[in-house]
């Protein structure tokens, strides 16, 4: 599992972003091999994060060269006045099981061991 972790400092955000924005999500959506999405934003509102999730590293390559994800790319200066993308391959996922999550891997997960 990798995940791609986009972070931002939000300029003017406007309608025409809320849109655009939906439309990544429905591209992510739209691609064998997304697990699911999260987003944050920091305490003092100067920081967003958009991290999304993918089985493998061919499903992010289709997500990362899809023509709306490069079309948003060549706007982004429009809305961001920053940003920084991680890339991660998760090792392990675990916890209680009392939490929901897209990541979950079944029953090992839920008696608390690493995967």
């Amino acid at each position: 599992m990798y995940i791609a972790a986009f972070i931002y400092k939000p300029g003017e955000i406007d309608e025409k972003f809320q849109r655009l924005s939906a439309v990544i999500d429905d591209v992510a959506a739209g691609i064998a091999g997304f697990l699911g999405a999260e987003s944050w934003r920091s305490p003092d509102g100067k920081l967003s994060n958009a991290s999304y999730y993918w089985r493998d590293q061919e499903a992010l390559r289709a997500f990362a060269t899809h023509p709306r994800h490069l079309d948003a790319k060549r706007q982004y200066r429009k809305w961001y006045d920053g940003y920084h993308v991680v890339v991660s391959k998760v090792e392990r996922v675990y916890g209680d099981g009392t939490l929901a999550h897209f990541t979950r891997c079944g029953a090992e997960e839920k008696k608390g061991r690493s995967i």
